[in-house]
């Protein structure tokens, strides 16, 4: 025990440094897209974490960074007219799963990061156009500054515009056209392969009322690459936020009712803790004082050797630690972001009390660890993979709203049989609800839903199995399997794939907009055809598979028997299989 708070101290004090962290901006990300010889070839790709859920490296005979649409349309066609397989690299690539990923090592990648430039502004019809690579960060500051604002976002403002579309990505309304990006969208410009007589590649342009455009706005990059994007804006507007702490009790029934109540309200569960953290998050008048700014803990730039500190006082809690140490570590970084708003400020220094109220473009989104220049790797982003810090999994899946409330309570009842084993998910400050309206999108949501993100540990040694990684499993198990949830197009293992095109009821019109744009499949990949049942499982079956989360176990070798994992039924959703430790079998067995 002695050693286990000796870890737990050790543990708290780079936690304690890096929420009081004032640094502006550290070392940036590094290129996910890396090439030896000239620059462009023999390259790699991989996503902003370093690491996809499989583990492997991504190859690429070549990669093109273009700087115009005439120079992407150059480097489709040439690719096409080669037969060569071509993904989309985005500048940061936040993308879990293999998006980017072209397969084998003849395939091209096209990187977006210098097609990141405005192109049109219409104030009078509120209507932006830009360049698929310009960051969410650098449009919504466009917008601002013409008066206009974009609605609805992700809160994170290092995506791309292309990535956000590509994955479907959104913020956390169930007001108007809702909380996803796409919903904005009223023109977009794509270049797909062509045939010869065509030069082998086009830029097709579709406008509000095409319906290609409900295939496009949702795409997977299996189309082509976007060029451009027209959003339809609203007038600049003020946000009201309030963060509020209650008993989870009653957590089933808020849910419910709770994204009707507030525009862009949003909910995060500690559910060991037992509480809910609500967002009280609505528009006022410009009119309201405030100058608020939401600067987010966990997005700024972080002392390195804090979080390399904090990395192996993790590990040790995680490999060697009791739950009562793990549990009493987890109470910390919730408790921290609370006392300091979350990162939220009255006027952009100072936190003086709720409601913080600011412009949108101040409020919806950050992220100012991408923002500084480089500092020798001093600071940097919490999940730079140049640094040995936390490294972890992230899990997203939406359910439907009238499955809810039901979901819910079976999410509690399996946290009431051993309320320990759910610290880890209270370490990285709970599941974040966030509600995301139905869709005409071939491959958006289908119904209004409440999207769950779970962020949890994990070990950079393959095959090593996580503390009580079986109740997140079956978590994750019950919300697919049996409330029938999707996951979400830029997150997640390979499981929570195997299957889920079959939720979306126009998946086969998506599929005829591929097979028009895209006839020879330059743009797909063994990935995306798995993903969308084309051929073959994203599952990948073997020996410690479930362990990974590349597959779902039904065998103990999917497990890890050898250290005391066993492919067992779920506790409360008793069709899951999951990998449990069972101390006493192993025991008998050795």
């Amino acid at each position: 025990m002695a050693a286990a708070m000796r870890a737990l101290f050790v543990f708290l004090l780079p936690v304690l440094l890096l929420t009081s962290s004032r640094l502006a901006g550290g070392s940036p990300p590094p290129d996910p897209v890396s090439c030896t010889l000239d620059g462009t070839s023999d390259c790699t790709v991989t996503n902003t974490y370093g690491s996809f859920p499989d583990r492997t490296i991504c190859r690429a005979a070549n990669a093109t960074f273009p700087t115009t649409e005439a120079e992407l349309v150059a480097a489709v066609a040439s690719a096409a007219a080669a037969r060569r397989k071509v993904k989309v690299a985005t500048s940061h690539s936040h993308s879990f799963p293999k998006l980017a990923c072209p397969g084998g090592r003849d395939g091209t990648i096209v990187s977006t990061a210098r097609l990141n430039r405005t192109v049109a502004v219409d104030v009078s019809r509120r209507l932006l156009t830009v360049e698929s690579g310009m960051l969410l960060r650098d449009l919504v500051k466009v917008a601002a500054d013409a008066g206009l604002a974009l609605p609805h976002s992700p809160y994170w403002y290092g995506l791309t515009v292309g990535g956000m579309l590509a994955t479907g990505a959104h913020g956390s309304s169930l007001w108007g056209k809702g909380s996803a990006v796409h919903e904005y969208v009223v023109g977009i410009r794509i270049v797909t392969p062509a045939p010869a007589s065509q030069g082998f590649a086009v830029v097709r342009e579709l406008n509000a009322g095409d319906p290609d455009l409900d295939a496009v706005k949702v795409s997977l990059g299996v189309l082509g690459v976007i060029s451009q994007v027209t959003f339809e804006l609203q007038p600049q507007f003020k946000r009201s936020v309030k963060f509020v702490t209650r008993d989870d009790k009653d957590m089933p029934a808020q849910l419910a009712v709770w994204g009707s109540l507030h525009e862009f309200g949003d909910v995060a569960w500690l559910p060991r803790q037992g509480k809910a953290i609500y967002r009280e998050d609505n528009r006022v008048a410009t009119s309201t004082p405030g100058n608020g700014l939401n600067n987010y803990l966990g997005f700024r730039a972080q002392p390195t050797l804090g979080l390399l500190t904090a990395r192996v006082a993790e590990e040790r809690l995680e490999e060697n630690g009791t739950d009562i140490a793990r549990c009493l570590a987890a109470r910390l970084p919730a408790v921290t972001f609370e006392l300091q708003a979350y990162g939220f400020t009255n006027d952009g220094v100072f936190f003086t009390g709720y409601p913080v109220v600011g412009f949108q473009h101040r409020i919806q989104a950050s992220g100012t660890c991408i923002n500084g220049g480089d500092d020798a790797l001093l600071s940097a982003c919490t999940w730079d993979p140049r640094i040995r810090g936390p490294f972890f999994y992230q899990s997203g899946f939406s359910v439907a709203m009238s499955k809810v409330p039901a979901f819910v309570a079976d999410m509690q009842r399996l946290r009431d049989l051993d309320p320990r084993a759910f610290c880890g998910i209270d370490a990285k400050l709970g599941v974040l609800m966030r509600y995301v309206k139905a869709s005409s999108a071939y491959l958006g949501k289908v119904e209004d839903s409440l999207d769950f993100d779970v962020t949890y540990y994990r070990s950079y040694s393959e095959g090593v199995p996580r503390a009580h990684a079986d109740v997140y499993d079956e978590l994750e198990q019950m919300a697919l399997r049996k409330y029938g949830a999707v996951p979400h197009w830029g997150k997640n293992r390979n499981f929570a794939f195997d299957g889920a095109i079959a939720k979306y009821p126009k998946a086969a019109e998506f599929q005829k907009v591929k097979d028009r744009y895209d006839p020879e499949g330059i743009f797909s990949s063994e990935w995306s055809d798995q993903v969308l049942g084309i051929k073959g499982s994203p599952n990948v079956v073997g020996a410690g598979c479930a362990i990974e989360g590349l597959c779902v176990c039904s065998d103990d070798s999917h497990c890890a028997p050898e250290q005391g994992y066993f492919c067992r039924p779920g506790k409360v959703y008793t069709d899951a299989r999951v990998c449990r430790f069972e101390r006493t079998r192993f025991v008998d067995e050795l």
